[in-house]
């Protein structure tokens, strides 16, 4: 795995069970449907920015990258976000995946 922030890495240094088992949750929940990887990431994405979560908008952008979907699916996503979200969320998301697609 990529990046991982230190406020990350300090929780699951101090709660390696509490970890694990969201750890476990998150795998159930991505097994549980019929939906591909990419398509998941997506979604994942899109509830961060509905959700206006900086941290989660960008951890979920650089997975996304990790995982191979381009930086214009990656967009477009972000994009659909402009009439159901609303545009202030969408642009914040917006500028955020820009730094993490140009890595500012």
């Amino acid at each position: 795995m990529g990046y991982l922030p230190d406020v990350y890495k300090d929780f699951v240094k101090q709660h390696p069970d509490i970890n694990k088992a969201y750890d476990t949750l998150a795998n159930s929940c991505h097994k549980a449907g019929p939906l591909d990887k990419k398509t998941r990431r997506l979604v994942k994405l899109s509830i961060a920015i509905g959700l206006n979560s900086e941290g989660g908008v960008r951890s979920h952008a650089r997975r996304a990258i990790e995982e191979g979907i381009s930086p214009d699916e990656i967009r477009h996503a972000v994009l659909l976000a402009f009439t159901t979200a609303g545009f202030p969320y969408m642009i914040a998301a917006w500028k955020w995946v820009e730094e993490v697609i140009t890595k500012k």
